[in-house]
């Protein structure tokens, strides 16, 4: 995970230290430190007292799945502090700089019991969750007790209640899709070798794809997605609508903010987009990383 270690001038040292074992880029506290790394890192480790830390990333807080976790060490080396995005690369973090002898302090509430959480289950296996709502009753029945993992081979198709977590292979690129009705696999590939060549990227280099559920019966999608050996996601009206596309869209006719973009954007690990909506014939592509 790329990290940047933070830290306050009287403190160089010991950042110094850290940054090192780390293998992170430090740098130098000021004023205005938080805002330029959000969206640039995925974990800030900051040598400081928490209250320092907290203020400064709290007007750039959105949510877990896109904010970079915050890991406080405090000035004398004593301990590791997940503050925020304890399952989203924090903890991970912590337990490393024990090495250090960094005493770390866990409070997400399946690690102190000794359980996986969603996400960590997720991030070593090397997936991604599709339906990020499910994590909090998901976690909190891992507290209960044993929550079973059931892998389902393909082909098949998989329909989730709200309390399930669906993971599916990471991928490092998402791409949003809308078509018209009836549009064909030929139509789709097409566009999506298009827009993967206009963001400079390979489609080989994409296995997740994103629409709305409303999209279910297109099968020129399904055809489509099947054969660049990706994963077809049909997410909730909910999911979508909680994103902000960035081109206005005539899906409001459908009761959604957009489908292309705020389909990528659910589920881009960076909450970024590379490409942003593009029509082609009858498709609407947009790539989030």
């Amino acid at each position: 995970m790329k990290t940047a270690v933070v830290v306050l001038d009287r403190f160089r040292s010991e950042g110094e230290r850290v940054a090192e074992f780390l293998d992170a880029e430090l740098v130098p506290y000021s004023d205005h430190v938080f805002a330029d790394l959000y969206r640039r890192v995925e974990v800030i480790v900051a040598v400081m007292s928490a209250g320092i830390a907290v203020r400064g990333c709290a007007p750039h807080l959105s949510d877990k799945w896109h904010d970079p976790a915050l890991v406080v060490v405090t000035p004398d080396l004593r301990y590791a502090i997940p503050v925020l995005g304890g399952h989203h690369g924090g903890n991970v973090c912590a337990k490393r700089l024990a090495a250090l002898g960094i005493e770390p302090v866990i409070s997400t509430a399946t690690e102190t019991r000794g359980r996986p959480s969603v996400e960590e289950t997720a991030r070593t296996g090397g997936f991604v969750v599709v339906n990020r709502s499910s994590t909090r009753e998901v976690n909190g029945a891992v507290l209960d007790g044993d929550v079973p993992v059931v892998r389902v081979d393909p082909p098949h198709i998989v329909v989730a209640n709200p309390g399930v977590s669906v993971l599916v292979n990471e991928s490092r690129y998402v791409i949003g899709v809308g078509c018209r009705l009836g549009t064909t696999a030929e139509e789709i590939v097409a566009a999506v070798n298009a827009a993967c060549s206009a963001a400079g990227i390979s489609h080989e280099a994409v296995t997740m794809y994103a629409t709305t559920i409303k999209k279910f019966h297109e099968m020129g999608l399904h055809e489509a997605v099947r054969s660049l050996s990706g994963n077809l996601i049909f997410l909730d009206d909910e999911t979508i609508n909680a994103q902000v596309p960035r081109t206005p869209s005539r899906a409001g006719m459908l009761g959604l903010a957009g489908v292309a973009e705020p389909c990528a954007l659910a589920l881009a690990k960076s909450g970024t987009l590379i490409l942003n909506k593009t029509v082609y014939g009858r498709v609407t592509i947009a790539i989030g990383k």
